[in-house]
């Protein structure tokens, strides 16, 4: 009988930046803050000060219709003298929201960030808004699994 040579399936290598974002929604949870594109800036202000975040979405029938961000302040607001107690968030929110869905990977995450020049992306399936992803999100991510990384390497090699 002919020696075959038998070909064992290699396991496929972990290669953290293919890890879905929807693993660090998990870890952070799914919380987002949103908000009627109907209230005023300094509300949606308020809303942003109250529970310490950079923005909040602006959904309006079920749908996002937009975001507001603390960039959007500054550049909007402040930097063009407009009252925030008269305009609505709908008037200088950002319309066009990038979103992605839960099993993009924190790889392709990064991208878009540096891409589209934003800080929050929310996570859509299915029509349905599943959590935020923040660029601090990402930043905590990768530096967590660069400690552990660094951490089982010491540890393989001082045996």
């Amino acid at each position: 009988m002919p020696r075959t040579k038998r070909y064992l399936r290699q396991p496929k290598k972990y290669y953290p930046m293919d890890t879905p974002v929807s693993a660090l929604i998990e870890r952070k949870g799914s919380v987002v803050h949103a908000v009627a594109s109907t209230i005023t800036v300094s509300e949606a202000v308020a809303e942003m000060n109250k529970n310490r975040i950079g923005c909040v979405v602006i959904i309006d029938g079920g749908r996002i219709e937009g975001i507001f961000t603390e960039r959007d302040v500054l550049r909007r607001i402040v930097g063009d003298g407009v009252d925030p107690k008269t305009t609505k968030v709908a008037d200088v929110m950002t319309r066009d929201v990038v979103t992605i869905p839960p099993e993009t990977s924190v790889e392709k995450t990064m991208v878009l960030f540096a891409e589209k020049s934003c800080r929050h992306i929310p996570v859509v399936d299915n029509g349905r808004l599943k959590g935020l992803i923040s660029i601090g999100d990402i930043s905590r991510w990768v530096a967590e699994t660069s400690r552990a990384e660094a951490d089982h390497l010491k540890n393989y090699i001082s045996g």
